[in-house]
Formats: C-alpha cells, sequence, structure tokens
C-alpha cells in the first residue's frame, strides 16, 4: 500500500513538471514576420495603356533578407535611382525590423510633377510594440509643403492625385505596414496607386531562453518531484510511532 502511495506520488511529480514546462512555454512557436519592397506601380492614366510594374525588389524575414535594384522606370510616369530593401528577424530577441529606402524619386503622373531626394519607410516590433516612421529629404512636389518626417498619414491633395505620406495601416493581427509615400489616382487623371518604400512588421513572437525560462521552470518541476516522496516517507514514520 506504501509503495502504491509512493508511486501515484512520484507520478503526480511528473504530472506537475510537466505542465510546468509546457505552461513556460511560448504561447506560439512561430516568430514575427517582416517584408519591404522597394516600388510598386499600377496606374492606368487617361487615354493611355496601363501600367504594373509588380512589386519591385522585395525582401522578406523569410528570405532574401535584402534586395536592391539600380535604377526604377515605370513608362517615366514614375522613375527612381539606386533603391533598396531589407528585413531582418533576430532570433535570439524575437526583434522584427524591415526598411526600403528610394532615391532620386521623380513623378509625372498627368499634372502631378515632381521630384523627392530620398524616401525611407521603416518599423519594428519588440515586446513593446510594433512601431514605424518615414523619412524624406528634398521634396519638391508643387503644393506639398511636407517635413522630412512626417506624421502618420499625412495626406495632400492635388489635381491628379492624393498624396499620403508615412501612410500607417494596423492589420488585426498587430502587424504595421508603413508605406513611406502612397499616391492615389484622381478618376479625372487616371486609376490605381503608386507604393514606394514600403516596409512591415509583424508582433514578435520571441523563443524562451533556457536558463532563465524553460530551464528554470524544469528545475522547479523536478525539485518538486524528488520532494513528494521524501514527503510521505516522514509523514508515514509520524504514522508508525503514533
Amino acid at each position: 500500500m506504501r509503495e502504491r502511495i509512493v508511486r501515484r506520488g512520484a507520478v503526480a511529480g511528473v504530472v506537475v513538471a510537466a505542465s510546468l514546462v509546457f505552461g513556460a512555454m511560448p504561447a506560439s512557436a512561430d516568430p514575427g514576420d517582416g517584408s519591404a519592397y522597394v516600388a510598386m506601380v499600377a496606374v492606368t492614366m487617361r487615354g493611355e495603356h496601363a501600367v504594373d510594374t509588380g512589386v519591385l525588389a522585395p525582401s522578406s524575414t523569410a528570405g532574401p533578407n535584402t534586395a536592391d535594384v539600380a535604377s526604377v522606370e515605370a513608362a517615366k510616369l514614375v522613375t527612381a535611382g539606386t533603391s533598396s530593401s531589407s528585413a531582418n528577424l533576430d532570433q535570439e530577441t524575437g526583434l522584427v525590423s524591415s526598411a526600403a529606402d528610394v532615391s532620386d524619386v521623380g513623378l509625372g503622373l498627368a499634372s502631378l510633377n515632381g521630384r523627392i531626394g530620398a524616401v525611407k519607410g521603416h518599423c519594428e516590433g519588440d515586446q513593446g510594440g510594433v512601431k514605424g516612421a518615414t523619412t524624406l529629404s528634398d521634396v519638391q512636389i508643387p503644393g506639398a509643403n511636407v517635413p522630412a518626417n512626417p506624421e502618420p498619414n499625412t495626406a495632400v491633395d492635388t489635381l491628379a492625385a492624393r498624396l499620403v505620406f508615412n501612410e500607417q495601416v494596423r492589420a488585426d493581427d498587430g502587424s504595421l505596414t508603413v508605406n513611406a509615400l502612397h499616391v492615389y489616382m484622381n478618376p479625372t487623371a487616371g486609376s490605381g496607386d503608386v507604393v514606394l518604400a514600403q516596409a512591415k512588421c509583424g508582433p514578435p513572437s520571441p523563443p524562451v531562453p533556457l536558463a532563465s525560462g524553460l530551464g528554470l521552470w524544469l528545475s522547479v518541476g523536478l525539485l518538486g518531484l524528488a520532494a513528494i516522496p521524501g514527503g510521505l516517507a516522514i509523514r508515514r514514520r509520524r504514522t508508525e510511532f503514533a
């Protein structure tokens, strides 16, 4: 009878240890993801053929982590110089970061003509949350007085299009998409839109370090396992001498 009680106590200890171990595991084993690209032009000007470049120079935390192009030219509607994108995941901390840089941007969309020296969109996700920003330089677009670090969703309306600088869109899953510049064509000039320097970051899901997380709970569980039979033995002795 006593041996059966001890064995039951040992089994209970294993169950406790296992529950502690699995309770310490992260809710999801999949880490946060990130992606970025340099440009996407999908427009049809009135009386002209459609222009659709697809996504240019895409990168992702799943690979490739970096991409670049020497130049961008979409039927002279949108042009750019050397541009690059990157997306990285730190396996130790779970930090997700994405960025896209586009240089020497030229816009020739109907009456919308202008230049921007550089456009950069970036984001990062850590345990504090997911955040992003846009950096601009030398913006030369008539009627657009935009600072170097525009506030999220800064909009400028022109006859040909609406320009949204530092467009930030949050999804239900917690991910954040930053479009450094998103151009929405007005129906009077054409249809479609243009995105420059997109960066997307998902919420992180870092692994639990063995020493501070899983290892700690495993040690506590095993300690409890070792203590249970000893406690039962002491109780038996007291019963015998009672």
